[in-house]
């Protein structure tokens, strides 16, 4: 079978989150890391050029690191192996910043960017959403501590700062993930289980995205105006971005709002201020990267215009991303 191998890493990749999720000790979940590390490489070096080589080993150094330092805090301190509250506070800050560089979230979010940029839409998926589980889940795990809420104010300011001047597509979507990251990194603050909620609900605002990137092979802002021809394309392309920068109707602006609602339930007006304002950085440059098509007629020549059919794929992306005022009209009864 051509697939075989693909089929193979990404059940183990899909196996190894399950086995984090579900551990009841330190190591069985060190194990499902490892586990997840080695199942994904493969899926990157699939194929063979220079820049998936230099992504492999770039990969393979980073997560290495962070679980070496994991490992270092689990033999370190015995009564880990015992129950997770008899973890002192400065072991529980040492795995919040291995977890740290194992999602990019800053101040260690430096590779993330740099990886994703050498991949294709569907490695940078991946990375975006099924590597994030179960390191949130050991996150999740340790509970508040006095690291978290620097992390939080962190991931939203770079996530929307990194992401103003950037051209690549790639690049624009993992300082988005690093903003996205800030927030459901707060919905643990505040509510343990709900990021993933927050997790599940970016999942699906990214899937339709990505697809339509990878459908069009889509990597640099410039090639949206050769590509996205038709009045449909452009609208349906508009309504994705705006859903991801969490604006309202659509249903990217739910979880946003679920953060919102219960931070100001605890007094937290600095913080969810922050957020807000770094949540509009955000949207700008969603706004800078649609407003080239929708304010600015382009002729294509015939050749470039690709004939795929898109218009069931639209009609869902369309109800799905308006679902938004359903789900307020339902709250109410």
């Amino acid at each position: 079978m051509k697939n075989s191998s693909n089929l193979l890493f990404l059940s183990i990749t899909i196996f190894s989150a399950l086995v984090v999720i579900s551990s009841n000790n330190w190591i069985s979940m060190w194990m499902g890391l490892e586990m997840n590390l080695m199942a994904f490489i493969p899926l990157i070096s699939k194929t063979k050029n220079h820049f998936l080589a230099q992504s492999c080993m770039m990969y393979f150094l980073v997560q290495s690191m962070g679980s070496l330092m994991m490992l270092f805090v689990i033999l370190f301190n015995s009564l880990i192996m015992v129950h997770y509250e008899a973890m002192s506070n400065s072991m529980s800050i040492i795995i919040m910043l291995s977890m740290c560089i194992k999602m990019g979230v800053p101040p260690l979010h430096f590779w993330f960017p740099e990886i994703m940029s050498k991949m294709n839409w569907m490695k940078c998926y991946i990375m975006m959403t099924l590597q994030k589980v179960a390191p949130l889940t050991i996150m999740s795990t340790i509970g508040h501590n006095s690291m978290l809420m620097v992390m939080i104010t962190m991931s939203v300011v770079v996530g929307s700062i990194g992401g103003l001047n950037q051209s690549s597509m790639r690049k624009l979507m993992a300082y988005s993930s690093i903003n996205h990251m800030g927030w459901m990194m707060s919905c643990m603050y505040i509510n343990n289980n709900s990021w993933m909620m927050y997790l599940l609900l970016y999942t699906i605002m990214l899937t339709p995205i990505l697809l339509w990137l990878s459908m069009y092979n889509i990597y640099f802002m410039n090639q949206i105006n050769v590509y996205v021809n038709t009045y449909l394309d452009k609208l349906m392309m508009s309504i994705m971005m705006l859903s991801l920068g969490g604006l309202p109707p659509f249903i990217g602006f739910f979880p946003k709002w679920m953060v919102i609602q219960y931070m100001i339930e605890m007094n937290m007006y600095w913080t969810i201020t922050i957020m807000v304002m770094c949540s509009l950085l955000t949207l700008y440059f969603y706004m800078r990267m649609i407003s080239s098509i929708l304010l600015m007629y382009s002729s294509v020549n015939n050749w470039l215009i690709k004939p795929i059919k898109t218009y069931i794929n639209s009609t869902f992306m369309f109800i799905m991303n308006l679902m938004l005022p359903i789900i307020m009209y339902m709250n109410m009864f």
